[in-house]
Parts: C-alpha cells; sequence; structure tokens
C-alpha cells in the first residue's frame, strides 16, 4: 500500500471523517494530534463505515497511525461479539480475522487471535485492554 501525499489540513467534520481523511490523517497523524480530536474518537470511528479503512491501515506495517488502528480493530470486535453481532455483522468480523491471519504480520495475527478467543469466551472481555488499548500497549496472545 502507498501513502497518501502528507498534506492534511483536518477533517471537515472529525465525528464523522470520511474514509479518505482517515487514511489521509493516518500517514500525518501529527498533523491532527488525537489530543485535538474529540471526546471519544476511537470509539466514533471504530464502526461499519470506516473499519474496513482501518483495518487497511493496521495490515500496513509502515503506517504512522497504525498503533491507533489496532486499537480500533480491538474496539469493533469486542463490540461486535459482545453484543451478539447486533452492533456489527459477524461475517465482516470473520473475514477481516481469517485475513489476518493469513496475510497479517504477527500483531495482526495476536489480534485475530485474541478475537478468536473472545468470540470462544465472551466472559474474557476486559474493558481495559479492549476498549482502552490494553492489548495493544501489551501485545499478548490470550489464553
Amino acid at each position: 500500500m502507498s501513502a497518501p501525499p502528507a498534506v492534511f489540513r483536518g477533517f471537515a467534520n472529525p465525528v464523522d471523517p470520511t474514509p479518505n481523511e482517515l487514511r489521509t490523517w493516518a500517514y500525518a497523524p501529527n498533523s491532527v494530534p488525537l489530543t485535538a480530536m474529540p471526546p471519544d474518537w476511537d470509539l466514533l470511528v471504530s464502526g461499519d463505515r470506516l473499519i474496513g479503512t482501518l483495518f487497511d491501515l493496521a495490515m500496513d506495517t509502515s503506517c504512522p497511525a497504525r498503533r491507533f488502528t489496532m486499537h480500533c480493530l480491538y474496539i469493533y470486535a469486542a463490540d461486535a461479539i459482545r453484543t451478539g453481532f447486533k452492533a456489527h455483522p459477524r461475517r465482516k468480523l470473520r473475514k477481516m480475522v481469517e485475513e489476518a491471519e493469513e496475510e497479517g504480520d504477527e500483531q495482526m495475527a495476536i489480534w485475530a487471535h485474541n478475537t478468536r478467543v473472545l468470540l470462544a469466551r465472551p466472559q474474557l472481555f476486559d474493558y481495559h485492554d479492549w476498549c482502552e488499548g490494553g492489548l495493544v500497549r501489551h501485545s499478548r496472545r490470550l489464553q
């Protein structure tokens, strides 16, 4: 994946960014720091409309905002599983997990593994790990 131009002038609506805005920002994240985003921006962007873009960015090991996009994948997976797939389609999550296992690096493989573990044992959900970035900051395979 090639990086878009590094010039990013901000979001037209940061609460509802377009996939192109998100992608452009991800390659120049210092242009609009996370601290300048609306509260819970990670939760806002971790929905079905942007998850494909977030997944592509997380798969790109050279993406400067990769850690943020990985965090969003954990939020998305937890939200899907904990709501019994009412929030997000099972098929979409399954396809991302399979692609991460087949084509992703170690970090993506760990995300896929952890998602499968949570699917099998939803009681292992820990808000700090899944929604506050714990599994991204302290990467590990859940048992």
